[in-house]
């Protein structure tokens, strides 16, 4: 769902307008980037579609951050490698990465029906006699809402902050589906969460850990 995660080799970015000078201080710290490369996120900034762009390059010869901007305006620092971005659906990149690291590896199969890795009181919808498996889950085919009707969050800036695995599962055991298992695309951020939580209680990690 939305978590946060620090920024290297990520383009991050923030909200609106930035100062003159804290454009003139990102072009300086940018210099090893192409020119076409800095002239466009020189020109966002000041355009004032981004408060804050942070670039890693990561390549043969190591890693390279470049700043440009605040992370707060009017005065904030400027954004480097450290600085955390929300970065909402750019999670789910990451969590098809683990499971897919976690199958050529050999933990888990995409073929594997999530009720394997469910507690025994937690049940799952089925529809066309077949179970919803892991890849159902990655690839927005399972049948699952995009959000859960019991989703009521306390701050909708970041509502799955207080969205806890007791109601995740008490919606999944009482959900009954609208089409069958794999018949359909439907974007699906509850289904995305749930295969990040499965994936972490499978690999006895968080998906923080594992990236």
């Amino acid at each position: 769902m939305n978590i946060k995660y620090a920024a290297p080799a990520l383009l991050g970015l923030l909200g609106t307008a930035l100062t003159g000078s804290a454009i003139a201080q990102g072009a300086a710290e940018g210099n090893g980037l192409p020119a076409e490369v800095r002239g466009s996120i020189v020109n966002r900034i000041e355009a004032g579609r981004n408060v804050g762009i942070v670039i890693g390059i990561i390549d043969s010869s190591g890693s390279r951050y470049y700043g440009f901007g605040r992370v707060l305006l009017p005065d904030g620092a400027a954004p480097d490698e450290h600085t955390v971005f929300e970065i909402g659906s750019v999670t789910k990149v990451f969590t098809t990465t683990i499971l897919a690291d976690m199958v050529v590896r050999g933990d888990i199969r995409l073929t594997d029906p999530i009720t394997e890795y469910l507690p025994p009181t937690v049940s799952a919808p089925s529809g066309n006699d077949r179970q919803i498996t892991l890849a159902d889950l990655a690839t927005h085919t399972s049948g699952l809402p995009r959000l859960p009707s019991n989703l009521i969050p306390a701050d909708t800036a970041n509502p799955y902050a207080d969205y806890t695995v007791d109601q995740m599962y008490s919606f999944l055991s009482g959900y009954t589906l609208l089409r069958d298992v794999g018949a359909e695309f439907e974007y699906s951020n509850f289904g995305m969460g749930l295969l990040g939580h499965l994936l972490a209680q499978i690999g006895r990690a968080s998906c923080r850990e594992r990236v």
